[in-house]
């Protein structure tokens, strides 16, 4: 409860505003109002707490800190990871590529999902605002004018001059004031703001999402792209073996078998293409829709892995910092507190409430009356509601908030594991990603060196086209290989900047303050 003491100070520091008023009764309403404005009260119900971090050091039991190297190899460099380094806001400035900052930078102007959720946070703030209302007193103005005529042989009251036929003019201001004394009010604000706060992560997780999204697109467009043009050489050699063994099988030198085989090749070489070319149609119109265009307004941009630059130093964030920066953890965590507020409303409605009423007026026949001494009116009203049997229906609302509030605390944990699990799992992907590019660039290796020693043998005549051709399409084919890896390597590491928050706390263009996961009031 508020300190009786500091309240009194409190109205006594407020009378010599009410000095100008010229009126008594109006003084005695407006010092009414003010002295239930400022009465204090208690806020019932639990204090919010913010959970601690878990207590842990490490993401994994083996946790890498740094990746093989592949050299020679776009992107192929050893990554390291440097525990605690902050994230930038612009994190996908680290692959080097003015096409994908440029395209982000886009998505992010135009993207119609995150225009919608700025309009929600929009939206949601509103709301808190709307009910902080509640905290002062309501005011409203009126002015009525009536004409009417009262029969005369009717015993209802004439005005003072005795006239059946008359005009009435009342100008009237109404003031009403319900005194926050248990914290119902405080409360909803409260949970209002979470709920608020939730939107206002909501909003970053969105933000980051795009734009990992865009990297993964371009990057597998990129891919993509290498392995339309690898599959579109393989089968230009296989159509060449085919028409080879045609020819051998006429003269005898190759068997009908030889030829179908070859026959097969080509057919299922064939038919790996046309999926291929449709995931590429699919990852522009992916990029367009990001964009915020129509697929057919796809923006001109053809990716090149070998034009990114793969980050060497990736940054870890402390497990303890990472439940204070990721958003879906933030979102869970105003989840929680938004539900601990309600469990306050539920209480304070079990609980007597208060209300104050005045108004001030005057009642005139003639519109220059309106200001005589005499023909003014007011009123002073106090009320007290106290609920005493609502069939236990106040009881099991203060325990279904109670539930919900365990429901979030159960929901908080499990979003805290699955974003140490997302960050452990991005870590063992760059981990072997960096082994699976290791293993495709000694098959690239490989298979360039047999090519060059069949070309050098085709030369002296010690090799024939079909072992030339099959050893260019073994190239081809540790090439598709290659591009995979490669392109695993750059999604992942996209990857790694989501999972560990993005660095939306560095982002000027987020409506978000990133103090708010520090302040969790409870009072106006």
């Amino acid at each position: 409860m508020t300190d009786s003491r500091t309240r009194s100070a409190r109205i006594s520091a407020a009378s010599p505003a009410l000095a100008f008023l010229p009126c008594t009764p109006l003084r005695l309403v407006a010092s009414g109002v003010c002295a239930a404005l400022l009465l204090g009260g208690c806020t019932v119900g639990p204090n919010f707490q913010r959970p601690s971090a878990p207590q842990v050091d490490a993401y994994e039991h083996a946790q890498p800190q740094a990746t093989v190297a592949t050299p020679a190899t776009a992107g192929g460099q050893a990554q390291h990871f440097i525990t605690g380094r902050d994230i930038p806001g612009d994190w996908w400035s680290v692959f080097h590529s003015k096409s994908l900052d440029e395209l982000i930078a886009l998505s992010l102007r135009n993207n119609p999902d995150l225009a919608a959720a700025r309009a929600v946070l929009r939206q949601a703030h509103e709301a808190t605002l709307a009910q902080r209302g509640a905290y002062w007193p309501q005011v409203s103005a009126g002015l009525s004018a009536t004409r009417q005529q009262d029969p005369p042989g009717a015993l209802a009251p004439v005005p003072s001059n005795n006239a059946f036929l008359y005009s009435l003019y009342t100008p009237q201001l109404s003031v009403s004031y319900a005194p926050d004394v248990f914290g119902l009010n405080r409360r909803t604000v409260e949970a209002l703001k979470a709920q608020e706060e939730a939107t206002g992560y909501q909003l970053a997780a969105a933000h980051i999402s795009l734009s990992t999204n865009v990297v993964s697109a371009a990057v597998h467009e990129a891919a993509l792209i290498a392995q339309v043009d690898a599959t579109d050489k393989t089968i230009a050699i296989d159509q060449q073996m085919v028409e080879i063994l045609r020819y051998q099988m006429g003269k005898g030198y190759a068997s009908r078998l030889d030829l179908a085989t070859q026959e097969a090749q080509l057919a299922q070489a064939q038919a790996a293409l046309p999926p291929l070319q449709t995931a590429l149609e699919q990852q522009r119109h992916a990029l367009a829709v990001l964009t915020g265009r129509l697929p057919s307004q796809a923006p001109d941009v053809d990716f090149d892995l070998d034009t990114l630059r793969l980050p060497q130093d990736l940054p870890l964030s402390l497990p303890s910092q990472l439940v204070r920066q990721r958003p879906d953890v933030l979102q869970a965590q105003a989840n929680l507190h938004a539900a601990n507020a309600q469990v306050g409303v539920a209480i304070a409605n079990r609980f007597p409430s208060f209300d104050i009423t005045a108004s001030i007026g005057s009642d005139a026949l003639k519109l220059g009356q309106l200001f005589d001494a005499d023909t003014g009116f007011w009123s002073l009203a106090g009320s007290l509601t106290a609920p005493i049997f609502h069939g236990g229906t106040l009881l099991h609302q203060q325990r279904g908030a109670e539930a919900a509030l365990d429901a979030s605390a159960a929901q908080y944990r499990s979003t805290v594991l699955g974003a140490f699990q997302n960050v452990a799992d991005t870590l063992s992907a760059l981990d072997h990603d960096a082994q699976a590019l290791q293993a495709a660039g000694k098959a690239m290796d490989a298979a360039r060196t047999s090519l060059d020693l069949i070309r050098r043998q085709y030369k002296v005549g010690y090799a024939n086209d079909l072992a030339l051709l099959g050893a260019e399409q073994a190239l081809q084919q540790a090439r598709i290989g290659l591009v995979q890896a490669q392109a695993s390597r750059y999604t992942d590491t996209a990857a790694l900047y989501q999972a560990l928050g993005g660095g939306w706390w560095h982002r000027d263009d987020l409506p978000i303050d990133p103090a708010q996961p520090e302040r969790h009031p409870n009072e106006p």
